[in-house]
């Protein structure tokens, strides 16, 4: 048995609760791992709410990290003991141990900790496809980033530094923007008390940047539209703030024949090569000491709720993870 987080119906934190359920053995193309750690993400708030429906009762939670414990048969990449890390579907790993598919759970080196695996799959994994596998970036490019001082900004301005991107960050609070710049975010700018796409501008020149990643969504749709350059990329990639409201697609002809992506982690890691070739990438970046992964809040498995009230409400930096 395993005490496992579930949502019997759409709702607040009030609709987490924990239960027993038993965890069984691993079938083909299955392994069953005992967590020691799980990530929390913006996506487990999305499925909880119901902004993502899902089928009641449902388990939450994308990402984790363990021990394997048992490996299912035609598994070859795992063992029983390997420490291991994934970020995944189904939906589940709010739990003490699962059974899962395998395809997508990934060895994790010694040098990486059980607490930074859980915080960096899902995360890490999205800053590599945001720039590796959406449009290409070379050194010079310039970035918008939304969010700087979260989970996912933070390493996205540590692998923008390593492979000398210019990174231009937004963030909510002085104190956020430091942290970014911390990072290695070229500027941060304070989006409560500044006009941060006119910023944005005078921060390129008039020129507008080449990229702009978003994860925030409805607040800032328009205005990051209006900080990219002629021919640029719009990556909107979350809905922190709300979905992007349905709009005229002649806008971005208008706009400087622009470009918009909406795309997500799951459709790039599908693929069983693609995902461990993606982690191995990630994996590289940590080990190295490019990319530290700052996990800022820990909340034990039975504070779950409050764990989503912190998120929700934008109080976090870094990484947040529940302890087992």
């Amino acid at each position: 048995m395993a005490r496992t987080v579930i949502v019997e119906a759409h709702g607040g934190p009030e609709a987490l609760k924990i239960v027993e359920r038993e965890v069984g053995a691993p079938g083909p193309g299955e392994i069953r791992i005992r967590h020691k750690a799980c990530g929390l993400n913006f996506i487990d708030c999305y499925q909880r709410s119901g902004l993502y429906p899902m089928t009641m009762p449902a388990a939450l939670g994308m990402e984790a990290s363990g021990v394997i414990e048992a490996v299912g048969e035609g598994v070859s990449h795992l063992a029983p003991g390997d420490r291991a890390a994934y970020a995944s579907v189904p939906p589940g790993a709010y739990t003490e141990a699962r059974v899962m598919p395998a395809a997508q759970v990934c060895k994790l080196p010694d040098a990486i900790s059980f607490e930074e695996g859980a915080a960096m799959m899902l995360k890490g994994l999205t800053v590599q496809y945001l720039f590796h596998r959406t449009t290409p970036l070379k050194a010079g490019d310039t970035v918008l980033f939304h969010a700087a001082a979260g989970g996912v900004g933070l390493i996205a301005c540590q692998w923008a530094k390593s492979e000398g991107i210019r990174l231009i960050g937004t963030a909510g609070s002085d104190e956020k923007c430091a942290l970014a710049l911390e990072h290695g975010a070229d500027a941060c700018i304070n989006y409560a008390t500044e006009d941060w796409a006119a910023r944005v501008r005078e921060l390129t020149d008039g020129k507008g940047v080449d990229v702009v990643m978003d994860s925030v969504g409805k607040s800032t749709f328009e205005g990051s539209l209006d900080s990219l350059k002629p021919l640029g990329m719009m990556i909107s990639f979350g809905n922190a703030s709300g979905p992007v409201e349905a709009f005229n697609l002649g806008i971005l002809g208008q706009k400087g024949s622009l470009k918009l992506t909406r795309p997500t982690l799951f459709t790039h890691i599908a693929d069983p090569a693609a995902c461990q070739e993606m982690a191995t990438m990630l994996f590289d970046k940590v080990a190295s000491g490019a990319v530290k992964i700052r996990i800022g809040q820990s909340f034990p498995l039975e504070q779950v709720a409050d764990a989503h009230r912190a998120l929700e409400a934008r109080g976090t930096t870094g990484q947040t993870i529940l302890t087992l």
